[in-house]
């Protein structure tokens, strides 16, 4: 029954509905005899015959008027009106402690001050004999005048008063549901004892509160697990990470309180909570309420506040694994601003701030920046171009330097730096390396690197634990410093998941990947977590366990690259968008015109007058490559069929392809406009790429025989075996304007020129290593080569007979930002037509909480 403003409940006139959970709604409300607003909740129709449901209603009721405390919820009032109960509790502002460690934490001094107010309201309801048994951060509340209330009594266990009056521990009394036996509260705070089903008394909120210090302290959870069940094994048999004296600052007292808070046996931990605030108050923090409000942006208008404050106490009665399964969605926080690429990320260890490195707009120069996870601006630091590859407890940051050559996204090897956060020059440590990690004390480096041919995984640096012919793009090293977690790119293409051990012992943990972006540890270590791409070049995050096991655990349409996992679970993620652009000239055209059609185009061919273009279209999850035909004047695309690669006949009619699936052994050829595809077979031989010789009867074709190595053979459309015309490992793809030769490339990357009836080749004069050729110019005497170094892609001419050259063009888009050094271009002989694909590459840096 949802009560509309107005409506009464006794002396109380409902303003406006706050929340409603699965034990009450909650409304704001007016008490008209007092002048005040108060906080009314009603149990819902659906459970007011439920007399389980009623009961743990009544006894919320019971267990929070009995309490009178400036850090207790103060209940005002209990009552029933036209047979609804309702309960009357004060209204408060502010935000819970989730809330407030969510947003970037507590300083230790804060920490202690609410600590001390949480153990005296502690301290206040034990002494009326009533145990909370679900205390935990969504159950405190900071209001802004700076008490810190304690809310939701729904479990909390009673001891019946005896007949002079105390209430002494000896006779309790236990409601049906509180019963030894049965498991009650939240996993991650619950004390071993409730987790064994044992009987509970105030020491197991002595226990609990020891697990929301630690977290108040760390910003990390005191006991982690990838499930419930593991959560809770954490708590019978594991002791959480120590809290470091160097950390945050924190006295070493804090330490020993959270210890004894934690141990296992309830005799072992303090006897009160009373002692245990007196414990706190002596370690120097504050014992007064606080001052300060909550940091900017996080104030809350009164509704909202008390919405939130309030809704923890509707789910009254929820048993915890119900309560693990109805997790709220993850939460984005926005990093970087600017319009660029973020190469490489790390969060400092107290997960404060990220270090970056980041090429913004125009196309500037990588740089490294350093911002706080809390504010807004970013700090550009003096270092040269470099990714960021780790950083350690010890305030010192691994560097890779680039070469001025090294492509944005480039996972290629570098010299390895070290340079303080606190600012100095970087030393450089080691050549060759591609990928390292501080262990978790920041004492040691493991480090990736190339040595004649092989990569070697090195820790600590010098003492060579695995080889592999493979790649290794990242790695990092365990929270327990035992094994070492690597994201690995075969020789053969696609990517994996490996651990080594500190023994040396390797195993694959995931494989079948088209790339491996990046890995992280979980903060338990029991998992890895990994951004792989598949076939269709999509990304999520996904974990897999040390046995195999995988999982999904953020799918989002878009490329995800994972940068870091913080210590208490938050991820560190780079969200990019790719997009490939065609711009071309048409001829006699002045300038050039954007032709790109999707995301992905890609120009193949253009027609001999240059005015028709045949481009692909290479989208996510596509098997099919899509071939399109528009004209370079810019009307739109038409869709002729799938395959690729594809040239286009010299009279335009025919499209030659490489079908897509199962038998390769064959070519189609698609019409451009009326017309029937054709299949011409190729014998044994697989198809690999094509080009159109000059009569339009017959192609050059690319292909392979079982076992052997990559040939070109001429190919009649008509029919026919495929022809050799070099051999093995040669490959031609440039025939010239006469039909009667052919560029090609041997293995070994000299161009050679063959006669197509056969017989010996010449050598091509003037070109040098690393360039490219795949045209004739329309006369016939030179080829139109390619170099490509790095943006721009250059042109130039070469003269067959005496080898000069000359540059023709450069190809580079205007706008720099985010382009990948990855120009292709296709042309007319006669110069006067191109259209060139680039990639440009975008991406924000987020913070995401709440992933599990």
């Amino acid at each position: 029954m949802a009560l509309p403003p107005g409506s009464r409940l006794g002396p109380y006139e409902v303003v406006a509905p706050l929340g409603a959970g699965g034990m009450g709604e909650v409304y704001r409300a007016r008490d008209a005899r007092l002048g005040r607003e108060v906080a009314v909740k009603v149990l819902p129709d659906a459970l007011r015959t439920d007399p389980d449901r009623l009961r743990r209603f009544e006894q919320e009721a019971r267990a929070a008027s009995a309490l009178n405390h400036p850090n207790l919820l103060a209940v005002f009032d209990v009552g029933t009106h036209d047979g609804v109960p309702y309960v009357v509790s004060e209204l408060l502002e502010g935000e819970t402690l989730r809330e407030r460690l969510r947003a970037g934490g507590l300083t230790p001094a804060r920490a202690v001050e609410h600590a001390v107010q949480i153990a005296l309201g502690l301290a206040a309801a034990h002494e009326k004999g009533i145990t909370h048994r679900d205390l935990k951060p969504e159950n405190l509340f900071l209001t802004r005048d700076g008490r810190t209330k304690i809310l939701d009594f729904g479990l909390a266990k009673l001891r019946e008063p005896r007949p002079d009056g105390d209430t002494g521990p000896e006779v309790e009394t236990l409601s049906h549901g509180t019963e030894p036996g049965a498991v009650l509260g939240t996993v991650g705070y619950m004390s071993p004892e409730q987790v064994r089903g044992m009987p509970a008394d105030h020491r197991s909120d002595i226990f609990s509160f020891g697990a929301v210090l630690y977290e108040m302290l760390s910003n990390r959870r005191a006991f982690l697990g990838e499930s419930s069940p593991e959560v809770l094994t954490a708590i019978l048999k594991e002791d959480p990470p120590e809290l470091s004296s160097s950390e945050r600052n924190l006295p070493p007292a804090l330490g020993r309180i959270v210890r004894r808070c934690l141990e296992k046996r309830p005799e072992d931990r303090f006897h009160s909570a009373h002692d245990l605030a007196l414990a706190l108050e002596a370690t120097g923090g504050p014992s007064g309420p606080l001052a300060a409000a909550p940091p900017p942006g996080r104030r809350w208008p009164l509704r909202a506040a008390l919405g939130v404050g309030l809704l923890t106490s509707v789910a009254l009665g929820l048993y915890a694994a119900r309560l693990a399964w109805n997790r709220p969605p993850p939460s984005f926080h926005r990093l970087t601003f600017r319009r660029g690429i973020v190469t490489s990320a790390r969060l400092t260890p107290d997960g404060g701030t990220v270090i970056y490195s980041a090429a913004w707009e125009g196309g500037g120069p990588l740089q490294i920046y350093s911002k706080p996870i809390a504010g807004r601006e970013a700090k550009l630091l003096d270092l040269p171009p470099a990714d960021v590859l780790a950083v350690s407890a010890q305030g010192e940051i691994a560097l890779k330097r680039r070469d001025a050559a090294t492509r944005l996204l480039d996972d290629a090897r570098g010299t390895l730096a070290q340079v303080s956060l606190a600012g100095s020059v970087p030393r450089d440590v080691l050549e060759n390396v591609t990928a390292a990690d501080w262990s978790p004390d920041g004492r040691e480096l493991a480090v990736a690197r190339v040595e004649e041919g092989r990569t070697r995984l090195e820790f600590p640096v010098g003492k060579r634990l695995w080889e592999t012919d493979d790649r290794i793009d990242g790695l990092r090293i365990s929270p327990g410093g035992d094994r070492i977690a690597l994201a690995v790119y075969e020789r053969d293409g696609g990517g994996r998941v490996d651990v080594v051990d500190r023994g040396g012992h390797h195993q694959t943990l995931s494989r079948g990947w088209t790339w491996m972006t990046q890995v992280a540890w979980a903060p338990a270590g029991r998992e890895v977590w990994f951004t792989p791409l598949d076939a269709g070049w999509m990304a999520s995050l996904r974990a897999v366990t040390l046995s195999g096991k995988e999982r999904e655990i953020l799918p989002l349409p878009a490329w995800l690259r994972l940068q870091d996992v913080s210590r208490d679970g938050r991820v560190l993620l780079a969200i990019t968008s790719i997009r490939a652009e065609m711009y071309g000239l048409a001829p006699g055209a002045s300038r050039e015109r954007n032709l790109s059609w999707y995301e992905s185009s890609s120009p193949l061919s253009l027609s001999r007058d240059g005015t028709r273009l045949l481009f692909s279209e290479v989208a996510a999850g596509v098997d099919d490559v899509p071939l399109y035909l528009r004209g370079t004047e810019g009307s739109p695309a038409v869709r002729i069929g799938e395959g690729f690669p594809a040239d286009l006949s010299p009279d335009g009619r025919w499209v030659a392809t490489c079908p897509s699936g199962r038998p390769r052994e064959r070519l189609k050829i698609i019409p451009t406009g009326a017309g029937e595809e054709r299949i011409v077979g190729l014998g044994d031989v697989a198809c690999r790429a094509m080009n159109w010789l000059p009569d339009g009867r017959r192609l050059l074709v690319q292909g392979e025989q079982a076992g052997r190595q990559r040939r070109t053979y001429v190919v009649d459309v008509a029919g026919g075996p495929p022809r050799p015309l070099a051999p093995e490992g040669t490959t031609c793809d440039a025939p010239s304007p006469d039909g009667r030769e052919a560029a090609c490339q041997d293995s070994k990357g000299n161009v050679l020129i063959y006669p197509l009836a056969g017989g010996n080749p010449r050598a091509a004069r003037g070109l040098e290593p690393g360039e490219t050729q795949g045209l004739w110019s329309a006369d016939g005497r030179s080829l139109v080569v390619a170099r490509w170094e790095k943006t721009p892609l250059r042109i130039f001419l070469v003269d067959l007979a005496t080898g000069a050259r000359r540059p023709w063009r450069e190809f580079q888009p205007a706008d720099q930002t985010g382009v990948l050094d990855e120009v292709s271009v296709v042309l007319t002989s006669d110069l006067r037509a191109y259209v060139y694909r680039y990639r440009r590459v975008l991406s924000d840096l987020y913070l995401v909480d709440g992933l599990r």
